[in-house]
Formats: structure tokens, C-alpha cells, sequence
């Protein structure tokens, strides 16, 4: 097979590599095994650098402002796309990238400006329409991230990959809120359920995204570049499909069981697409996830709900540190799982999926033990 573009961006970065390295490269398979490896270095320097600066600056924001953690990252992002294009332009060893990923994770990285974004939706939002402000800002992240692969693919086909890197030497500032104080919260067996459920249902959606292009490549549904785009496209407007349902969802039902309806609606998906054979059923498997993304901004809502004002930059910065080993685990996991499944069941990694959301379907602490809100405010 040919090698895909993240492939053709390292090839590159290898050309003023040590003994040449490109003469070692000798099919695209060695090439994509390569660039595979880098790129599983780099997430791990990142995450475990990232891990301490999250967990220092996330608490940090709630005595200072939520201003700091967001410039904080923007400016180590930015210096980490300055050494990219170094490396880039003076064709250095790609081993040079590693510096820019950890200075990258030392300021906190793309978890610390979630930490800041969404303590800052619970600074300056009351507790009825918390839910549906975190949802908002999470399908700004989906629109973002559809906007980005399509743009940045025509972009980087126009101009080639040097052009997108000077892109992130853009940042915005936000807005300081005025905080109420509020007293500490004791409810860890609620917050501990509540993380577990998080855990779950991000770990899962992370890991059918991992193995979902390579699912669609393969017999019996051996797609195209262009069906590809589409059923990514499809993927991405789940985030907006889900902030509609949610929003009409909450004049009718308590959070807990909007949140059941979107654990039901990624089952459902996730089912329907382990079984699909043809284009058709796997398009309904991609209708099927309507609703599939209202299930985390409720998780994070009632989290909020758990702690005072004064510590929502340190819940979110956990948050932001479970949702990094969620990428991890999901990638080490469902990579694995789906080489070993071939054999019997190509799409039984979707299934299992499926399944391991009945953990936080039968585990919510609002039915279980009944955990109440700070403040005596209901969870509905």
C-alpha cells in the first residue's frame, strides 16, 4: 500500500538524519512502521511531561485566573511548531522533534487549554445550564477538528507541510471571569464513579477512532479516499447532532438518562458497524452515533457539580490527565485488539466497545448511591 501523509511529512524530517536514514528505508511499510514509532515516542513525551505541568498549573489557575493556562500552552505550542520548522528547513535529525515536544508538554500542552477552557465554562455558568455549556464547548472542538482535516488537507496538498506549522503561532486570550467562593466538597466515592464512567466512555470512543480507517479499508467494505472523508466528515457532525439533542433532550429528561440515551446511542453504533458489509450499514452505524457525544459533557458537568468554585481548575486538570491516559490506553488496546481479530471477526473490537459501556450505563452514582450536588442542588 502507499504510505499515508503523515508518512511523506517524516520522510522529510529523515532526510538529514544520521547515516542516511532513507537508505534504510526500503517499502512503505518499513516507512509507516518508522513513522509510527516516532510518533508513539512523541505522544509519550508529551504525556508524561505534560502530566506534571497539568497537574501543577490546573490547581494553580483557580488562586491566579484561568488567563495564565491558556496563554501558558498557546506559547509552548507555538515554540514547539517554531522547532518543528527548524528541523524542517535545516533537515535535521527528526530526533531534534523530541525537544520541541517536551517543551511543549513542560507548558502544559492541548490538556492544560481544555483544563483552562472548561474551568473556565464552569466559572462563569450556574449549575442548570452547565451541562449544555460544556457540551457547547465540546462541539466547538468537534467543528474544529472537521475544519482542520478538511482545510489542512487541501492546504498541506497546495503548499506542501511547512505552510499549517506557522498556523499556531496564532493565539487567542479569554476573558477573566469573577469567581464565587463556595466551600470544599467531600463526595471522592462520587467523583471516583463519575472519573471511572469517564474513563470508560472516552477510552472507547478514542480506540474506534484508532482502528476506524483501517477497518474501512479492508474487505468487505474496502473504501476509498473519498468515502473515507465522508464517514470522518459523519464522525465529526456527531458533535453538533449531539449538542441539538442534548438541548431538547434536557426540557424533558434529568441529565442522568440523557446521558443512558447517548451511552445507548454509541452501543448502538459501535454494534451496528462490528456487523457492517456493506456501505449502506456502515453509514447507519455512523447515523446510529447521533447522540453518542452527549455522554461526556454531562459526565463533566456533574463533576463540576462535586467540587467548589474555588477547585474547578484542579478537578479539570485531572480530567484533562484521565482523558490523556484515555489516549493511551485506547491506542495501546484497540491497535491490538484488531490485528489479533482478523482472523474471525474484523470488526469485533467495535463490539467490544459496545460492551464495555455497559460499565457506565449500570454505574451512575446519581441511581447507585444517590450522590447528591454541592450545595443540596439535584443532579436532574
Amino acid at each position: 500500500g502507499c504510505a499515508g501523509p503523515s508518512s511523506f511529512g517524516f520522510l522529510r524530517l529523515l532526510q538529514g538524519s544520521p547515516r542516511s536514514l532513507l537508505t534504510l528505508v526500503l517499502s512503505s511499510q518499513e516507512l509507516e512502521t518508522l513513522v509510527a514509532h516516532w510518533n508513539l515516542y512523541l505522544n509519550l513525551a508529551g504525556f508524561f511531561v505534560g502530566l506534571f505541568s497539568v497537574t501543577l498549573f490546573g490547581p494553580w489557575s483557580d488562586s491566579v485566573g484561568r488567563r495564565p493556562v491558556l496563554i501558558l500552552p498557546t506559547l509552548g505550542m507555538a515554540l514547539q511548531a517554531a522547532i518543528y520548522l527548524v528541523v524542517m528547513y535545516a533537515q535535521l535529525p527528526v530526533g531534534y522533534l523530541m525537544v520541541g515536544r517536551v517543551l511543549s508538554g513542560l507548558s502544559g500542552d492541548y490538556n492544560l487549554v481544555l483544563t483552562g477552557c472548561f474551568a473556565y465554562v464552569a466559572d462563569v455558568s450556574d449549575q442548570s445550564r452547565r451541562t449544555f455549556r460544556v457540551a457547547v464547548l465540546e462541539a466547538c472542538l468537534g467543528l474544529a477538528g472537521m475544519v482542520a482535516s478538511v482545510l489542512g488537507g487541501q492546504w498541506r496538498r497546495a503548499q506542501g507541510y511547512m505552510a499549517p506549522f506557522w498556523l499556531v503561532f496564532a493565539a487567542s486570550l479569554a476573558h477573566e471571569p469573577c469567581r464565587s467562593q463556595c466551600g470544599r466538597s467531600s463526595r471522592h466515592y462520587g467523583r471516583l464513579l463519575y472519573s471511572l464512567a469517564f474513563f470508560v466512555v472516552v477510552t472507547v470512543h478514542f480506540g474506534a477512532r484508532e482502528i476506524l480507517v483501517l477497518y474501512e479499508l479492508g474487505p468487505p467494505l474496502c473504501w476509498g479516499s473519498e468515502l473515507i472523508g465522508y464517514g470522518s466528515a459523519a464522525l465529526y457532525l456527531t458533535y453538533l447532532s449531539s449538542l441539538v439533542g442534548l438541548r431538547l433532550l434536557q426540557r424533558c429528561l434529568p441529565d442522568a438518562w440523557v446521558a443512558e440515551l447517548g451511552l445507548l446511542s454509541n452501543a448502538l453504533g459501535l454494534g451496528t458497524m462490528a456487523l457492517a458489509g456493506t456501505t449502506a450499514l456502515m453509514f447507519t452505524g455512523y447515523g446510529l452515533l447521533f447522540l453518542s457525544m452527549m455522554v461526556t459533557p454531562v459526565i463533566r458537568s456533574k463533576l463540576s457539580r462535586l467540587v467548589g468554585e474555588t477547585e474547578q481548575g484542579a478537578l479539570f486538570a485531572a480530567v484533562a490527565c484521565v482523558e490523556g491516559l484515555c489516549s493511551l490506553v485506547a491506542t495501546g488496546a484497540f491497535s491490538s485488539l484488531f490485528p489479533a481479530c482478523l482472523s474471525f471477526m474484523r470488526g469485533f473490537p467495535f463490539l467490544f466497545g459496545a460492551l464495555l459501556l455497559v460499565v457506565p450505563a449500570v454505574g451512575d452514582p446519581e441511581v447507585v448511591v444517590g450522590v447528591p450536588s454541592l450545595g443540596g442542588v439535584g443532579w436532574g
